[in-house]
């Protein structure tokens, strides 16, 4: 659901200054912001329209500003609880600092949100819907709620017309997720079904083959497909996000055996930032780098198995060399080796190693001729017998050179 018009209390407000840096924070009657460069006052932006700038006052005016309204209404404390009780923020005493602002997008609020658990980032959210193919009108469950950043995601993605039910392990966490989403749509999604318990045990009272996708983002996930092919549709797509590679194979080898799911489709995403200024167009120095795995795989019907890719006889993939015994080893190298080459291609990679390495031949064969040839036109003409008046203009020239080296 949009916010449009006027910005009013209790909204979250992203407040970018001319270099960039952003604060999300929210707007509160008689609140304030505390920046770097002073103090945002709300009541300054509250009944603005987005994209209006608003200027940081001095903190020490804004501290004699409180003390003389609280003088009026002769209440002795400040009526801002921030600057009570911390002097240290005087030191931020300076104004004149302006500021963009805007309402946060999606994106911007789940990176600046309270969290309890550690959130998914925006890349990996965003390939989650795309390649989930998650659309409005659907059933989505989900397991790890965590902070709520997949939730929220979810919901906006499904809308009220579909219908998301998340499953948290902690108590506390599912507190998170929830008042999260509360702050950011405004009011409790009512197309949200948040459930506290393990996966297995809630996915049990949930009805079979209802659900049209399924995102788990948990330790163990190979553990839990059980209990997701009974509650998912067939055709519906499973996604899990994972962060180490123990865990993307274990899952992918997991599906495999299962039967009951389609090749696995691993992949991870990286994000990098370009700044272009005239011609000065280079990437960032930093970048968001690996953060985790995404295992796509899709559910196929009761009594269906799935396809599998057919695997080479000759290749091994499984075993560990180091297992074996020496005898082991030597008899079975061949099939242990991390690339396998037909003898076709081995016949044709030889022939061409044997052209060019007679080119090779050739050409130094025509230097040792060409250097030859040279050596023995020079030895012709160094047999030539010079005059005795050549020879003692020679010798003459030479001597005091060797005398002046001597002397140097």
């Amino acid at each position: 659901m949009a916010r449009r018009g006027v910005l009013r209390p209790g909204e979250k407000v992203q407040f970018t200054d001319r270099r960039g840096k952003r604060i999300t924070d929210q707007l509160r009657e008689g609140g304030v912001s505390q920046t770097e460069h002073g103090l945002i006052v709300h009541d300054d932006v509250i009944g603005s329209t987005e994209g209006t700038v608003v200027t940081t006052v001095r903190a020490l005016h804004r501290r004699d500003t409180d003390m003389s309204a609280a003088a009026a209404t002769d209440d002795p404390s400040p009526t801002d609880p921030g600057t009570r009780e911390k002097p240290w923020k005087a030191t931020r005493a300076i104004g004149g600092w302006q500021y963009c602002v805007m309402r946060p997008r999606l994106a911007d609020y789940v990176l600046s949100m309270p969290r309890g658990a550690q959130i998914m980032y925006p890349k990996d959210i965003a390939q989650v819907i795309q390649l989930g193919d998650i659309r409005r009108g659907m059933h989505v469950v989900e397991s790890g709620a965590g902070s709520g950043a997949m939730s929220l995601n979810l919901l906006d993605a499904i809308g009220p017309e579909g219908r998301l039910t998340s499953i948290e392990l902690r108590g506390e966490f599912a507190r998170v997720a929830e008042a999260n989403a509360t702050l950011y749509f405004g009011v409790r999604p009512s197309w949200w079904d948040l459930r506290t318990g393990d996966f297995d045990g809630v996915a049990a009272d949930l009805p079979p083959h209802d659900a049209d996708r399924i995102v788990l983002d948990m330790l163990d996930p190979w553990n839990r497909l059980e209990a997701a092919h009974r509650v998912i549709r067939p055709g519906g797509v499973l996604i899990a996000y994972v962060t180490t590679t123990t865990q993307m194979v274990r899952l992918a080898d997991r599906l495999r055996e299962d039967g009951r799911w389609t090749e696995p489709e691993i992949g991870e995403t990286l994000e990098r930032a370009w700044k272009a200024e005239g011609l000065a167009v280079r990437p960032d120095h930093q970048m968001i780098g690996h953060t985790g795995f995404l295992v796509v795989s899709r559910a196929m019907a009761e009594g269906t198995v799935a396809l599998k890719r057919r695997e080479r006889a000759t290749k091994d993939v499984h075993s560990d060399i180091d297992a074996l015994t020496p005898e082991e080893r030597a008899a079975r190298l061949a099939e242990l080796e991390l690339r396998d080459i037909s003898d076709r291609k081995l016949r044709k990679v030889l022939r061409d190693l044997d052209v060019q390495t007679a080119l090779l031949h050739d050409a130094t064969d025509h230097d040792d001729q060409a250097l030859h040839d040279s050596s023995a036109h020079a030895a012709t003409s160094n047999d030539e017998t010079p005059n005795d008046e050549t020879s003692t203009d020679v010798t003459s020239t030479k001597a005091p050179s060797n005398d002046a080296e001597h002397h140097a």
